[in-house]
């Protein structure tokens, strides 16, 4: 029989989002300044968007030592200063592509299916049972994998890609696996029913709905059929 953990890996390993064609495009090569910036810029809003649900799961804990822990997710994305952790690191890796800060930040060219998937996981993580809200983040048990494989992919197939501007990914190289093991080991713990083994597993299907949806969005706006909402980034913006 299965374990919880076999079928967890066993969602990850059909429906992680680094099975996307577009995943496969921007690893080797096949997509131009403007899909790449495309991507960056989208991936920002999902950043920025981090923070705020781990501040809605940590609302929800009566555990101190649940926040505690979690806590730590917030440093590294919000920084202990403005000019610190991921989230003004990913604003280095949008400068290095060429992106305009200011216009990153007012995220006035952002798909609306990437707002529409991102904030359905922030409304997930603080609408329903913390332990749903923690399983669904268990898609970092797979993402040291497909940050490996972007950074070497990225640095090999693009010439406007330094390895300073993909410093983002050297972070979580560490800290995903850290909060992996923590949230695994918790839901462990408490799904302690069929049943609730099972909102655990669709937890973790969501939120890999969530990541390949955002991928969708992508690729038919920037890929094919290239239909591009109004109002959203068309560039190309050049380094």
């Amino acid at each position: 029989m299965s374990t919880l953990e076999d079928r967890l890996r066993a969602i990850g390993a059909a429906r992680y989002h680094a099975l996307h064609p577009f995943h496969h495009m921007l690893h080797s090569g096949q997509l131009n300044l403007q899909q790449v910036q495309a991507w960056a810029l989208n991936r920002y809003y999902y950043q920025t968007r981090i923070p705020l649900k781990d501040s809605a799961l940590m609302a929800r804990a009566h555990d101190p030592e649940l926040r505690r822990i979690w806590r730590q997710r917030l440093v590294d994305h919000d920084g202990e200063s403005a000019a610190d952790g991921g989230i003004e690191r990913w604003l280095k890796l949008t400068d290095g592509l060429g992106l305009d800060r200011d216009y990153v930040v007012s995220e006035q060219g952002i798909l609306p299916a990437t707002k529409f998937a991102v904030d359905a996981y922030v409304h997930f993580v603080a609408e329903r049972s913390l332990l749903e809200a923690v399983a669904s983040s268990l898609t970092e048990m797979f993402s040291p994998t497909i940050i490996r494989d972007r950074v070497s992919g990225m640095l090999k197939a693009y010439d406007f890609v330094k390895p300073e501007t993909l410093a983002y990914f050297n972070n979580r190289l560490t800290q995903a696996p850290r909060d992996a093991d923590y949230a695994l080991d918790y839901v462990r713990l408490h799904a302690t029913t069929p049943e609730l083994e099972e909102a655990v597993c669709a937890a973790l299907r969501f939120k890999c709905d969530v990541l390949w949806a955002q991928l969708d969005a992508l690729y038919h706006a920037y890929v094919a059929p290239g239909h591009v909402p109004p109002g959203v980034f068309l560039g190309p913006q050049t380094p």
